[in-house]
């Protein structure tokens, strides 16, 4: 879906759905750590609200949420986040994500814990959203024999194994 949808109804219908399923995703990855759902479920809807203004309002028009150069490093980023957390944790002589351990002047353990589990949440949400938006992207990349694929230009019957 590289070009815009030629229905206004969709376009209307896209645009009015996207901000309520990403939405809805972040509360799922705010709430994840204490009620069901949490940063994969959370990062899949938010992938799904961006994938649903690409298809509808074509890849070009919805590159403002998140550009397809941008995406496999914020997902990156996002496992550096998890990960990250839980080598905290290991430098204060912890287990790794055992965030009691993290001294945090004026918060209590409870408190140290809850907010290490939403911040590993958080990152979790992060990688899994814009790798589902980078392989949305490449997906949707057209083969052309510049990018060094030798199948580019081959009828589909010919590319098809017995």
């Amino acid at each position: 879906m590289t070009s815009p949808s030629q229905s206004v109804i969709i376009i209307v219908a896209g645009r009015a759905l996207a901000p309520l399923i990403q939405l809805f995703g972040i509360y799922v990855i705010i709430h994840g750590h204490y009620s069901p759902g949490g940063g994969f479920q959370g990062g899949a809807l938010l992938a799904a609200g961006v994938i649903l203004l690409r298809m509808t309002e074509g890849r070009c028009a919805a590159q403002s949420e998140i550009s397809t150069e941008a995406a496999i490093p914020v997902a990156s980023i996002g496992a550096l986040i998890f990960a990250g957390t839980g080598l905290v944790t290991l430098a204060f002589g912890g287990h790794y994500m055992d965030y009691g351990v993290v001294p945090v002047p004026g918060i209590e353990e409870p408190m140290v814990r809850y907010y290490g589990i939403l911040l590993v949440e958080f990152g979790i949400g992060l990688a899994v959203m814009t790798a589902l938006v980078a392989i949305f992207d490449d997906m949707l990349d057209d083969p052309s024999p510049e990018n060094g694929d030798v199948d580019a230009g081959k009828p589909a019957e010919d590319l098809k194994r017995p």
